[in-house]
């Protein structure tokens, strides 16, 4: 039943993407961040859905006759560049070319290009917002399910764990993304339009949080500790934040049991503890790596490769890197690595002149809203990426993509007073004296 629930949905969705390419980016969006389909059973779970929309919704940006032009940003060209330097990385590869790393290849080139595609059809707010709303259902489900999980077991009984074969599948990488996309759902809430969807959210905030908590992740508990106070200083009310914040998580701790408690201590002893101290030898390895090959490091999963590894030092073992940082020096070399800190930040940088450019102009003040909460997203990601290998995770990077095309819409909007004026109205407003859609919003 929840096969052919999953796959009808699919299809109608499939449907409207060989005419709407925005619904394609919609459908992109939902398979990459929480690969519904895998929580089927059934003949949908093996159906290439992601491979489908992609297919249809190509046919639709010849289909659909809106105008649809990539804007040369800050984080666009950094993005261009970066798939032109990995591509040359792995063409000098010391890593064998073996199925798995060619696929990791052509998910990141598949990953950015489907975002630069967003990137040039996020041209109004509603199509921005559906986009977020898209974000916060992918991630906020796991956040629900695992935070409801924490409250049966009593904060024990397991870990959370992730959407099952996506980059976020390890319980670490889980609580991770859930405090990414925390700030976006806050983002949402304060800017829904009816109390309920605010009401609701805030509960589903509050489940996140017991979510990244019962993971067990301590690399997490010192992300969360970045974005709360990060949070806070973005925060306009500072004072009301600071308590709801702050109470939240000190009451969220208290509920965890003496086990989780026990195990967020060893952080304080990390010298002591084996993962610690295998995760800091495989730092060494990947440092060795980009020092030996400088431009082009090693290539995809070259730290996973035991002859690869071998070449650089015998006694570590072969296996994932753990860190954002050395992840990228490792496999493509310090020019990849630079423009991919690039990425990150032009989006800093777009943040900052959406808020600069909004200040007085409140009817732009949702743009400034969600540009700070996208800053405290970026926090999430760069402080909790340290102990993580999520380089090349495309939910991060599609929020990056919301920051430009954000900037861009600000940018225009400026540009045009009248056309402030009408798209300063909530989506759900945003009807003409006709009775019909604005252009704004369609």
């Amino acid at each position: 039943m929840r096969s052919l629930l999953i796959a009808s949905d699919m299809l109608v969705l499939l449907g409207l993407s060989l005419t709407r390419p925005f619904v394609g980016v919609l459908l992109w969006s939902w398979i990459a961040f929480m690969n519904p389909h895998q929580l089927a059973w059934g003949f949908a779970t093996d159906v290439p859905w992601a491979l489908l929309t992609v297919i249809a919704t190509v046919i639709g940006c010849f289909v659909a006759r809106e105008p649809k032009r990539l804007p040369m940003t800050g984080v666009t060209v950094m993005m261009l560049l970066f798939m032109v330097v990995i591509t040359l990385t792995t063409a000098v590869a010391m890593s064998p070319l073996t199925d798995k790393v060619v696929d990791k290849y052509f998910f990141v080139i598949k990953g950015f290009s489907i975002i630069l595609l967003t990137i040039s059809l996020l041209t109004t707010r509603r199509r921005i917002h559906a986009l977020v709303w898209v974000m916060i259902i992918s991630l906020g489900f796991f956040g629900l399910k695992g935070g409801v999980f924490t409250i049966i077991h009593g904060g024990g009984g397991g870990r959370v764990m992730g959407p099952p074969n996506t980059m976020i599948t390890d319980n670490n990488q889980l609580a991770v993304g859930l405090l990414v996309a925390l700030p976006l759902m806050n983002f949402i809430r304060m800017h829904a339009a009816h109390r309920l969807v605010r009401i609701g959210l805030a509960a589903v905030m509050g489940l996140t949080l017991l979510a990244v908590l019962g993971s067990y992740s301590r690399g997490a508990l010192i992300a969360l500790a970045a974005v709360a106070a990060f949070f806070w200083l973005k925060s306009r009310r500072k004072l009301v934040y600071g308590v709801l914040v702050f109470g939240a998580i000190a009451g969220a701790v208290a509920f965890m049991p003496q086990e989780w408690v026990q195990r967020m201590q060893t952080i304080q002893t990390y010298k002591k503890d084996e993962s610690a101290e295998s995760r800091l030898k495989m730092w060494h390895t990947a440092w060795l790596m980009a020092k030996a090959r400088p431009l082009t490091g090693v290539g995809f999963m070259g730290t996973y490769s035991r002859s690869v590894v071998d070449q650089f030092d015998p006694t570590s073992a072969a296996r994932a890197v753990h860190s954002i940082w050395l992840e990228l020096l490792a496999e493509n070399g310090f020019p990849a690595f630079f423009i991919w800190l690039g990425i990150t930040g032009a989006g800093v940088l777009a943040a900052r002149r959406i808020i600069r450019r909004t200040r007085d102009h409140p009817d732009l003040a949702w743009c400034a809203d969600l540009a700070r909460m996208t800053q405290v997203s970026m926090i999430a990601y760069v402080v909790g990426g340290t102990l993580l290998s999520l380089s090349y995770w495309d939910f991060y990077f599609t929020v990056l993509g919301v920051v430009t095309a954000t900037d861009v819409y600000v940018r225009r909007a400026l540009a045009s007073p009248d056309k402030v004026r009408a798209q300063a109205l909530p989506p759900w407003r945003q009807v003409d004296t006709a009775g019909g859609a604005t252009a704004a919003a369609r």
